[in-house]
């Protein structure tokens, strides 16, 4: 059997070639880039007489897998598959698993650094000491006492529950199913924007999410609220983002992810609106989580192997 890896995994090559080993023994043979290319005809050659390909968030598409007659596997090396054609992967037979778990604890992380860098205006007051500024004009707030709430029930949106408690802040979601946490109340959609000072998105992007915060939705938020996006870009309406962040609206927001990857074009109307803390889709991104990632691409290679796979989505 063929694997190929269409790009790296952000570990360096050995330690992937030796979990691919441990994991598969001599069960396979597996083919590595050593780069990242979203070209789908670079993808397709690289793809060519594989059984199972692996790749994080690039675009696969029902054409491309139409020239790959071999290919009965799709590895997603990320949490999200929304760039797969996963109704093409129905169609075709091909087993679709993702790599469930293995940013919990990164995404969760940045949702804090994002929110206190704003809450105490870190970025502000480095600035100011290298100025031989002091603190004028920079006290922030705290995080005690706040009313945090989280979009989404996932094992994501949990840890960051769970880490706003550590915090001292009341605790609030919104889920398709109740979030069974203690010290966690759960409410609708109008409910949670209406009540919470920090909201923060954490479903994935589907035909139903996408949209799921635009210009009617933010307007139910508390003038002094925060909304931080660690999802998917299009989740959140960018320009109905921007434009209530410009009129003081909502106080404001913490974002991760685009319409598109990064580069972002530097006209974006987030990166041009008030009180803006962003960063380039790094949420997912650290060396642990590249680690637990690598495992767990393995693992599902073999459970498939194995004929029992998991973290299935088609």
């Amino acid at each position: 059997m063929k694997i190929a890896f269409l790009e790296p995994l952000g570990i360096p090559e050995g330690e992937l070639r030796k979990q691919v080993e441990e994991t598969l023994g001599n069960r396979a043979e597996a083919v590595y880039y050593n780069d990242r290319n979203e070209d789908p005809e670079v993808m397709v050659q690289r793809a060519e007489g594989a059984e199972c390909v692996v790749f994080s968030n690039i675009r696969f598409t029902k054409d491309m897998m139409e020239r790959l007659p071999d290919l009965k596997y799709i590895c997603v090396a990320f949490t999200g598959v929304d760039l797969v054609d996963i109704e093409a992967c129905r169609e075709k037979g091909i087993r679709v698993s993702n790599c469930a778990g293995y940013s919990t604890s990164a995404v969760a992380d940045l949702v804090f650094g994002m929110l206190i860098s704003m809450a105490r205006n870190i970025p502000a007051c480095n600035e100011a000491v290298r100025r031989k500024g002091t603190k004028d004009g920079l006290v922030g707030f705290e995080l005690e006492g706040k009313r945090f709430g989280v979009i989404g029930g996932g094992a994501i949106g949990k840890r960051v529950l769970k880490i706003a408690q550590a915090f001292g802040c009341e605790t609030y979601a919104y889920s398709r199913h109740d979030v069974i946490m203690d010290g966690v109340t759960n409410l609708s959609m109008d409910g949670l924007l209406s009540t919470c000072d920090i909201v923060s998105v954490h479903v994935p992007q589907t035909k139903a999410t996408i949209g799921l915060i635009g210009k009617n939705q933010i307007a139910k938020m508390k003038k002094n609220a925060i909304l931080i996006n660690t999802a998917r870009g299009p989740i959140v309406d960018s320009q109905a983002l921007a434009d209530a962040l410009n009129e003081g609206m909502i106080a404001g927001a913490c974002i991760d992810v685009f319409e598109t990857e990064p580069p972002i074009d530097e006209n974006h109307c987030l990166l041009n609106a008030k009180n803006v803390i962003a960063t380039p889709h790094v949420a997912f991104a650290s060396d642990g989580a590249f680690r637990k990632r690598a495992k767990i691409v393995c693992e599902n290679i073999a459970a498939w192997m194995d004929g029992s796979a998991v973290n299935v989505i088609c």
